[in-house]
């Protein structure tokens, strides 16, 4: 496939995409890791944006010179045989947790939106989930690019109405309980937050990185890819923190504050959450079951179905729950990773 030229918005889209999901697009994410700093939530924001253009270039371009399949080539040029091993058993590992995040996001929805079963709504994305995945690597980069433009679209309408209805937007100054955030200081919240999105992308940008012969498309991909992930969560992070603290008793913040305007908005930004909820759940599970298995394999399609339902049985713990615990120690593992890319390359200039 590396004789086919991706272009900059698929390489671009698929990168937001894949990194975008429950957590990001229903605010719960950026509440944990940067709202309840306040506005020193921005400055951890801020590098988290820097991490996501260097880092994310980084892989693309490994990717690119390794012909990845999937982010084991790329784990073990750069870690070597023992501490490549234990990154790939770390990603492996915080990869299926991830999907397994996704299946609990859906079902908040369905609980506080819908008012249905929530397990209603984690079958449905374990379902659809397992069957894209089925489709193998060109199905899922479809998948996600499709949906991106889509998500930034609506979380820019609701922090534009969150900002255009506030008469004094001196409340962004009023808010900071860093006592409750995922991570207790804002700085580290913003390498944390970039390095544990960048652990779970790595299945993805890798083999990514090898769909097309011209590296400065990876560099504008990336850059470009960063920045739409800051813009994005920075407007979660002003719409957070103009309805803050009442938004912070709901597993998912940005209904909250869309129902807030209207009904109507809160019904179609349900769907566009769930839509991207469903890239990120497809991209999780395709990283995890190619790395397991050989992607045109009979295994592969068992190994699927089997990932899709272990997955759905673990999602009761509770998105808010997984989003909290899990994510940070993701995020750790994922500063050990970044620092074995930067050593690797390092090494090798």
């Amino acid at each position: 496939m590396k004789n086919k030229r991706l272009s900059v918005f698929s390489i671009t889209a698929t990168y937001i995409g894949t990194v975008v999901g429950a957590g990001f697009a229903s605010g719960q994410e950026v509440l944990q890791f940067f709202g309840y700093h306040g506005v020193k939530g921005f400055v951890g924001l801020f590098v988290a944006a820097i991490m996501f253009i260097v880092y994310g270039y980084f892989i693309l371009l490994l990717g690119n010179k390794l012909n990845a399949s999937s982010h084991y080539e790329v784990i073990m040029d750069v870690g070597g045989p023992f501490f490549g091993k234990i990154m790939d058993y770390v990603i492996i590992f915080f990869l299926f947790g991830a999907f397994t995040a996704m299946l609990a996001g859906t079902a908040a929805i369905f609980k506080e939106q819908f008012e249905l079963p929530s397990q209603f709504g984690a079958v449905l994305m374990a379902v659809i989930s397992v069957m894209t995945v089925l489709t193998g690597i060109a199905g899922v980069i479809s998948a996600i690019s499709f949906v991106v433009p889509i998500l930034l679209l609506g979380v820019f309408l609701i922090s534009a109405l969150a900002l255009f209805y506030t008469p004094d937007i001196s409340v962004l100054n009023r808010i900071s309980m860093p006592f409750d955030a995922a991570v207790k200081n804002f700085f580290v919240s913003g390498v944390i937050y970039a390095s544990y999105n960048l652990l779970m992308s790595v299945a993805i940008l890798a083999p990514l990185g090898n769909q097309t012969t011209n590296k400065s498309d990876l560099k504008l991909g990336a850059l470009f890819g960063g920045l739409g992930l800051w813009a994005g969560a920075t407007m979660i992070l002003v719409a957070i923190l103009l309805n803050m603290p009442h938004v912070s008793n709901y597993q998912i913040p940005m209904l909250y504050i869309a129902g807030k305007f209207s009904k109507l908005l809160k019904l179609i930004y349900s769907f566009i959450l769930i839509a991207e909820i469903y890239t990120t759940a497809v991209g999780n599970l395709y990283g995890f079951v190619a790395r397991l298995t050989d992607a045109k394999s009979t295994l592969y399609k068992v190994c699927t179905i089997i990932t899709g339902g272990v997955g759905l049985i673990l999602s009761g713990f509770g998105f808010s729950k997984l989003v909290h615990y899990m994510y940070p120690v993701a995020g750790y593992a994922g500063i050990v990773m970044l620092i074995g890319i930067t050593y690797g390359l390092m090494k090798k200039k």
